[in-house]
C-alpha cells in the first residue's frame, strides 16, 4: 500500500512539475504590476483583469483572431486534401508508394528558414505578403505532409477485410472510405489534427517575417508588449495565457482521441 501511495505522490509531483511554468504565467497575468515585482513573491493577492482589458482594447483582438482563422483553416484544409492522400498511399499497390511517403515526411523535416526568403520573394510578387491567405498556404504546406505521413499509418493498421465486405455488400469507394475507414482512423484524426493546429498556432517564425500589421498573429503581437520603454510583463502573461486557451480547450474535447491516436500502436508487435 505504501508503494502505491509513494508512486501516487511522484506522479502528482511530476504533474505539478510540469504544471508550474503555466500556473506561474496564469498567476502573474491576475496580479497587479506592483505585485507581479514584489520580492518575495506574493502567493495570496487579489486577482485583477486589468491586463486582459487593457490588451483586448488593443490590436491584439485582431491578431488573436487572425490566429484562429488561419489556424482553424490551414487545419481544416490539411485533413480534407491530406488524409485522402494518405488513404491513396495505404491502399497503394505499386512499388513507389514507400519511397513517395519518405520524401513527403522529407519535405517536413527541412528547417522553415531555408524556406524564407522563398517564401517572402513569392509572397511579394503575388501581393501574398501580410495577409492571411499568406500564412494559410504556409502551413498548409507543412501540415500537410505531417498529415499524409501520420494518418497512412492508422490507414496500414485498418483491418482491410472490412472494406472488402462492404464492397461485397454494394459499397462504393467513397461509401467505404466515409463510413468504414473514418471511423476506425477516428483517435488518428484527432490526434493529427490538434498537432496541425497547434503548429499553425503557435508558429512565430513566418508570422514574423511574412506579416505586418493586418495578418499579425497572437504570438507576434505579444512581442510588441516588450518595448524600449520596458517589458509589460502583466500583459505579456495575459496574452500568453490567451494563446494557450484554445489549445487547451480543444485537447480537452478530444482528450480521449488524442490520448488512443498517440499510443495507437504501442502494444502491437
Amino acid at each position: 500500500m505504501s508503494r502505491v501511495w509513494i508512486l501516487h505522490a511522484a506522479v502528482l509531483g511530476l504533474v505539478l512539475l510540469i504544471l508550474a511554468p503555466f500556473l506561474w504565467l496564469l498567476q502573474m497575468s491576475l496580479k497587479t504590476q506592483p505585485d507581479i515585482f514584489a520580492f518575495p513573491p506574493k502567493l495570496m493577492f487579489v486577482p485583477t483583469f486589468e491586463h486582459y482589458r487593457s490588451i483586448w482594447d488593443t490590436g491584439f483582438r485582431r491578431s488573436f483572431a487572425n490566429s484562429s482563422i488561419v489556424a482553424v483553416l490551414s487545419t481544416v484544409l490539411a485533413m480534407l486534401a491530406g488524409v485522402p492522400g494518405a488513404y491513396a498511399l495505404s491502399r497503394a499497390r505499386w512499388r513507389a508508394a514507400g519511397p513517395l511517403g519518405l520524401w513527403i515526411l522529407v519535405s517536413r523535416m527541412a528547417p522553415p528558414i531555408a524556406f524564407t526568403i522563398p517564401y517572402f520573394l513569392a509572397y511579394r510578387h503575388l501581393g501574398l505578403l501580410d495577409t492571411r491567405t499568406g500564412l494559410i498556404v504556409v502551413y498548409l504546406t507543412f501540415n500537410l505532409s505531417l498529415v499524409v505521413w501520420l494518418m497512412r499509418s492508422f490507414f496500414d493498421a485498418t483491418p482491410r477485410s472490412l472494406e472488402e465486405a462492404a464492397w461485397i455488400d454494394g459499397a462504393g469507394l467513397g461509401q467505404t472510405f466515409v463510413r468504414i475507414v473514418l471511423p476506425l482512423s477516428a483517435p488518428g484524426l484527432a490526434a493529427t489534427a490538434i498537432l496541425c493546429f497547434l503548429y499553425a498556432w503557435n508558429d512565430f517564425f513566418f508570422a514574423l517575417i511574412l506579416t505586418r500589421t493586418e495578418a499579425m498573429t497572437a504570438p507576434v503581437a505579444v512581442v510588441n508588449f516588450m518595448n524600449y520603454e520596458g517589458w509589460e510583463w502583466g500583459k505579456i502573461a495575459a496574452g500568453g495565457t490567451m494563446i494557450m486557451l484554445p489549445v487547451l480547450a480543444f485537447s480537452f474535447l478530444v482528450r480521449k482521441f488524442l490520448v488512443r491516436g498517440l499510443t495507437a500502436g504501442a502494444l502491437r508487435g
